[in-house]
């Protein structure tokens, strides 16, 4: 991108925030360009004195994500007092203006009490059984990513085995699923915000749709790079030490299935000259690893749940 276009973009950007504030731009203050996240790039900016956050999607994200989708599921959660103040967003092209969240500190995987305040809140969100009339399904949007990269093979070898193992996990999850609510689908540690008067926010709700909420807590493990101890505590918080044996497995399958869908996120990102480095390569160790894991739990049953 030319100067001249970046230009003419930054003066769309603002014109947004003008029109949905009726003001001039000369009353925008302060912005400032934010670190860039996996998926999009934001600028903080000050109007009247308080700060928000413009987010403006990433390269490529139009395939990844239905921004109209997204927009439903804000209307669904608005008011639930769970996520960030949603001030704008445009359903067609994702651009999205929130209200800034003062001294906040995202959680940390690895301290317990975290965790635990995520979990609980977590489970407080799925309790409430909400919906939108749209659904995240895990293995539709494996094959959806993986055709995103046309010719592009993927990057490890054994990609076609890794996959149908993972697809063999199906039958056993659908039997185990209790029940299908709005689940957030990137309940990842960077996702939750902590204020400064101990309030809790689940923040970016773009993949959310109708699913397993325990898909939720699989995703919190991948993300945060756990280890099977690790994962094994994490579970036990959520259930508060009382998760069915066949509900741990299910959710030893949905690490190894997710693990294959976010390697594939990666690979096509890539393509696109966005690069996560070890990100991708651990992600789809999950999928081999936890697949294995299974297996080994099926064995030791006799091969049937």
């Amino acid at each position: 991108m030319n100067k001249q276009e970046s230009e003419l973009l930054n003066a769309l950007y603002i014109k947004v925030i003008c029109d949905e504030f009726h003001i001039n731009s000369s009353e925008i203050k302060d912005i400032v360009a934010l670190k860039n996240g996996m998926t999009n790039k934001s600028f903080l900016f000050t109007y009247n004195g308080k700060r928000y956050i413009m987010r403006i999607p990433g390269k490529g994200t139009e395939y990844l994500i239905n921004r109209k989708n997204e927009a439903d599921v804000y209307k669904v959660i608005n008011n639930k007092n769970i996520c960030d103040n949603i001030v704008y967003i445009n359903p067609e092209n994702g651009y999205k203006i929130t209200e800034y969240l003062e001294e906040t500190r995202v959680c940390n995987p690895m301290k317990n009490e975290d965790v635990i305040l995520c979990m609980n809140f977590l489970r407080h969100f799925h309790d409430l059984n909400l919906s939108v009339s749209h659904e995240f399904d895990i293995f539709s949007q494996i094959k959806f990513y993986e055709s995103l990269r046309g010719e592009t093979q993927s990057a490890y070898k054994d990609y076609e085995i890794t996959k149908q193992n993972i697809f063999s996990l199906r039958a056993f999850i659908d039997k185990n699923i209790e029940k299908k609510v709005l689940t957030h689908m990137d309940a990842v540690a960077d996702n939750f915000l902590f204020t400064k008067n101990n309030d809790l926010y689940l923040i970016d709700w773009e993949y959310a749709g109708m699913q397993d909420p325990h898909v939720d807590i699989a995703m919190f493990c991948i993300y945060s790079l756990y280890n099977k101890r690790q994962i094994d505590n994490l579970i036990s918080i959520y259930f508060k030490q009382n998760c069915k044996h066949n509900i741990r497995i299910k959710i030893y399958c949905y690490i190894a299935a997710c693990g294959l869908l976010w390697s594939n996120w990666c690979e096509y990102k890539r393509i696109l000259g966005v690069e996560f480095g070890d990100y991708s390569l651990q992600q789809y160790c999950y999928a081999k690893e936890y697949y294995r894991i299974v297996q080994s739990e099926f064995n030791k049953l006799g091969g049937t749940f």
